[in-house]
């Protein structure tokens, strides 16, 4: 196959990958918020329906109407409001989380959830989501997951494994026509030089970041990944901090996070950074856009 660069009147396409809801407004919403509102077709999958998730909103603990029979239908509500702030399509895959084990030694993961799931048969829905959406962009976790967490990881697989199964003709014709993904982007949100900028911006104000300084400690900063991709979000901060209190069970709105003040983030970093897995058109390192080589007719694809 040759990868199909967009014609000059078709809209760029891009698909966002993620383990539960409320990822997509945590890790690269700046980024597909910009993209929407500049009229890229831009969807967020999202595997599972995040009915393992613990509530970490404290005002909402003791609410009655929180149960965990509710959670399951409280977090799709959460997805939609999410979805309609970030101005995305979305689509769920339609597994079950994992949860995040703790103990020592670790539990088994629940039977049947996301993450004790064969890697290329729980591909297969994204196989036929990415024939059918046809995306030129697709966005994943790094093969740590972004952080370990047993769903994280099976994300990096599922995705990985789905964009060389999509492009196969011999794999499952049943699930669409294959489609060559041009460009595959590990989302590189948490990453020590990041916060490290953005502590010393606040350290300088005389407004020290508790969570940061802390989070600090526990990143190396020659562990970092390769930063290729660093998109301008600095316009984006508002939509993508609404987007995350959407999810109201997942975040306290008084939290440290959001007590890091946009002007902070715009005068110490200012992106979202990205680290290019897989590339099948020819590009220039570093970027400064995920569709780096597709804008443009003349780019040609690798042979």
């Amino acid at each position: 196959m040759t990868v199909q660069l967009p014609a000059p009147d078709e809209p760029l396409r891009m698909v966002a990958v993620h383990a539960h809801p409320d990822d997509e407004s945590s890790k690269g919403a700046g980024s597909t918020a910009r993209y929407a509102r500049e009229g890229v077709q831009v969807t967020v999958v999202t595997c599972t329906g995040g009915e393992r998730g613990d509530v970490l909103n404290p005002r909402l603990r003791d609410d009655p109407a929180v149960t965990p029979e509710a959670l399951p239908g409280i977090r799709r509500r959460e997805m939609a409001r999410a979805q309609e702030i970030l101005g995305v399509d979305h689509e769920w895959l339609g597994f079950v989380d994992s949860g995040l084990p703790e103990g020592d030694p670790l539990p088994p993961l629940p039977a049947g959830s996301f993450a004790t799931i064969p890697v290329e048969e729980a591909a297969r829905p994204l196989v036929e989501t990415v024939r059918r959406l046809r995306p030129h962009v697709m966005t994943t976790y790094d093969e740590n997951g972004g952080y370990p967490h047993p769903d994280h990881i099976q994300v990096n697989r599922v995705s990985v494994a789905a964009f060389d199964l999509a492009a196969d003709p011999g794999f499952a014709p049943e699930l669409g026509e294959p489609w060559e993904v041009a460009k595959l982007y590990y989302i590189n949100g948490f990453h020590r030089q990041r916060f490290a900028a953005v502590s010393r911006h606040l350290r300088a104000e005389g407004t020290p970041n508790e969570m940061l300084d802390q989070m600090l400690q526990h990143y190396d900063e020659s562990h970092d990944r390769l930063l290729t991709t660093r998109i301008d979000v600095r316009d984006f901060l508002a939509i993508r901090d609404d987007a995350l209190r959407a999810h109201a069970t997942q975040v306290d709105p008084e939290g440290p996070f959001f007590r890091i003040s946009h002007d902070a983030e715009t005068a110490a970093w200012g992106t979202e950074d990205y680290e290019l897995h897989i590339s099948r058109i020819g590009v220039k390192l570093p970027e400064d856009d995920l569709f780096a080589g597709l804008r443009h007719e003349s780019v040609e694809a690798r042979p």
